[in-house]
């Protein structure tokens, strides 16, 4: 190739990438004027909404009042609280309704490890029966403490009567001990508990949790399972009594999101859970 040809290559090259430059420009003009600004916000805004919610269809549509997805052909409803949620007002939190979807049930915190009760425990655990709540009361586990103990005194604190959900062990990891050591602890628990109420408790945990460390261990117990913004939970139905589906939701009478479930079965096989 020869000099003059090179050149006049070069200035074909540039020229083309002068072209490239300004429709470029004149792209992100048009998209950015005051005719195409909107469409781009609202592109941008669905976008993000795709993003944060995936899996949308009709079964698992978003509930505008709750500010989250709820799968459907679940007809139970519930949420679980601590002292993370402040002071909450019951009578709301059971008035609240959008379609069919309304509080029918709650799990409340009472216990954790040896020494610590939840400082809303006793509130709760009176208040929300009396807006027509059914409750459970949940110890957060600690495997690296005496299961026996930690049963006591979980049983010291909670006065399980009738009409009232299984007590729950929320167990969500190891704490630095091996599995072994954590289900020996956790075995203590549960058949401490078993023993004094007469009924199974409820065993809360996450779904990876669940398959590495207690499905092929605790299978003739009930299971509440943790895993979020799914329109499905990918267990057989047999293994599963309650679906923690979302961290999120906004409640009526409650200033802070909420843990939001649905129950594993109709309003009867829910009244057959009861103590």
């Amino acid at each position: 190739m020869t000099a003059k040809t090179r050149k006049t290559a070069h200035k074909k090259r540039k020229g083309l990438s002068l072209q490239l430059k300004f429709f470029f420009v004149a792209v992100l003009l048009v998209a950015l004027s005051p005719l195409y600004y909107g469409y781009v916000l609202r592109f941008a805004s669905s976008a993000l909404f795709w993003l944060r919610h995936p899996g949308e269809n009709k079964n698992y549509p978003t509930y505008e009042n709750f500010n989250i997805r709820i799968p459907k052909k679940y007809s139970m409803h519930g949420i679980d609280v601590s002292y993370y949620q402040g002071k909450i007002d019951w009578q709301k939190v059971k008035a609240m309704k959008e379609e069919n979807v309304q509080i029918s049930f709650a799990f409340i915190k009472a216990t954790e490890g040896v020494l610590l009760v939840d400082p809303y425990f006793n509130r709760n655990w009176r208040e929300a029966p009396k807006a027509g709540i059914k409750v459970g009361a949940y110890h957060f586990f600690r495997p690296r403490r005496s299961g026996l103990w930690q049963a006591n005194f979980f049983l010291q604190t909670v006065t399980i009567e009738k009409g009232d959900l299984p007590p729950v062990v929320d167990i969500e990891g190891l704490d630095g001990v091996s599995p072994e050591k954590m289900r020996k602890e956790l075995s203590a628990f549960i058949h401490r508990i078993e023993a004094k109420t007469k009924v199974k408790p409820i065993i809360y945990t996450g779904l990876k949790f669940y398959n590495s460390y207690l499905k092929a261990h605790y299978q003739t117990y009930p299971f509440w399972i943790a895993h979020y913004y799914q329109p499905k939970l990918r267990l057989a139905k047999k293994d599963w009594k309650f679906w923690q589906h979302s961290d999120k939701a906004r409640i009526s009478g409650i200033n802070h999101v909420v843990d939001f479930n649905v129950f594993n079965g109709d309003s009867l096989a829910f009244s057959k859970l009861l103590r």
